[in-house]
């Protein structure tokens, strides 16, 4: 009796001994100490504590099951936080809510990601996306200017592929719109490749948003981009070039809406520890507004690695508008004068 108990306890025991499962929590508090100008339309300026001075500070947690013959299946969930107020982000699980499965195949997840664009053309920023010194996803919000001309970037209702072959990488997206009536409006689609031989890469991604809102006319607006970037490690130095050509066309109809945001910089590794980053980012607006065209961003960052996960980095960046608009370094805030310019020194830590 004994010995069959323990064989029925082996049995049942098998499966979860076959099937290897792995849970990591993983984040990022970054913090900036920040002196801006230009804050209102009075001229004030601001000196504070912000969140995310270098990259979003984020916590979260993924995983993954070993399901046999190169089968995995996999999670994640990633949350925004505040970490000067230590509050959450927007919605709880606002960057990441999906799952999916890996192999040789490459990685399908469906729920909620960063669109395909957003990952192929990551590398491709020197300043990594930084909310408070890079336009790669967005210009400087124009208080005039009633749109911004950006990437789409988290993606919900997602099916999200990509994989790697060789010195080749593929990617595509597709989001439900999910709008009753109309299997089109709200819908997302993105397609990319990557090329990587050495020290040089390249991208390419194509995309497409509909608007949610359906007009009287049956029609919806429709976002359209397409994004290119190519790098060279030149070590000790890494080039940077990339592009965005954006088009919105309208339900109402009328003249698109059109503009192209251009970026290049470098970054110098001084020393194993020290690296030297500058980058410019430059938007022609060529419809939409008057007062608007050509805004652009100049951006200098020091970073200093304490340690693989710890790191000091000081930041200087300053936006002017082209022809006397208003403009603003940061791709999410109001601008209020022809001219804005920030300095600050933070710390990042990743776990």
């Amino acid at each position: 009796m004994n010995a069959l108990c323990a064989g029925l306890l082996a049995l049942c025991a098998a499966p979860a001994a076959f099937a290897q499962s792995s849970v990591t929590v993983y984040g990022i508090a970054d913090v900036l100490l920040e002196y801006r100008d230009h804050m209102n339309a009075a001229g004030d300026h601001r000196f504070g504590v912000t969140s995310g001075g270098m990259n979003t500070s984020r916590w979260g947690l993924r995983g993954s099951e070993d399901l046999g013959g190169g089968l995995k299946a996999v999670f994640q969930l990633e949350a925004e936080i505040g970490m000067d107020t230590g509050a959450a982000g927007s919605s709880f699980w606002g960057r990441q809510a999906n799952v999916g499965l890996d192999g040789d195949f490459g990685r399908v997840i469906v729920g909620r990601s960063y669109s395909t664009t957003y990952d192929f053309m990551l590398p491709f920023d020197p300043m990594g996306y930084a909310p408070f010194y890079s336009w790669a996803t967005s210009g400087g919000q124009i208080a005039s200017l009633p749109r911004k001309d950006g990437m789409v970037t988290g993606v919900s209702n997602l099916i999200k592929y990509q994989g790697t072959f060789g010195p080749v990488k593929v990617g595509a997206s597709y989001a439900l719109g999910e709008v009753a009536g109309s299997d089109s409006a709200g819908r997302f689609f993105s397609l990319a490749g990557a090329y990587t031989a050495g020290p040089f890469s390249a991208a390419l991604v194509l995309d497409q948003r509909n608007a949610a809102t359906i007009a009287a006319n049956g029609r919806y607006d429709k976002e359209k981009a397409l994004h290119w970037g190519v790098s060279y490690d030149w070590k000790p130095v890494k080039l940077f070039l990339a592009q965005r050509v954006y088009k919105k066309e309208l339900a109402a109809g009328g003249a698109n809406a059109k503009s192209t945001m251009t970026w290049l910089g470098a970054t110098w590794q001084a020393t194993p520890a020290i690296s030297l980053t500058p980058a410019v980012y430059f938007q022609n607006i060529s419809s939409g507004a008057s007062g608007t065209d050509d805004p652009r961003l100049f951006a200098l960052r020091a970073k200093y690695e304490l340690s693989k996960r710890t790191s000091l980095y000081a930041v200087a960046s300053t936006a002017k508008s082209g022809d006397g608009g208003v403009v603003s370094v940061s791709r999410d805030d109001n601008g209020f004068a022809d001219s804005q310019s920030s300095v600050g020194l933070g710390i990042q830590h990743r776990f």
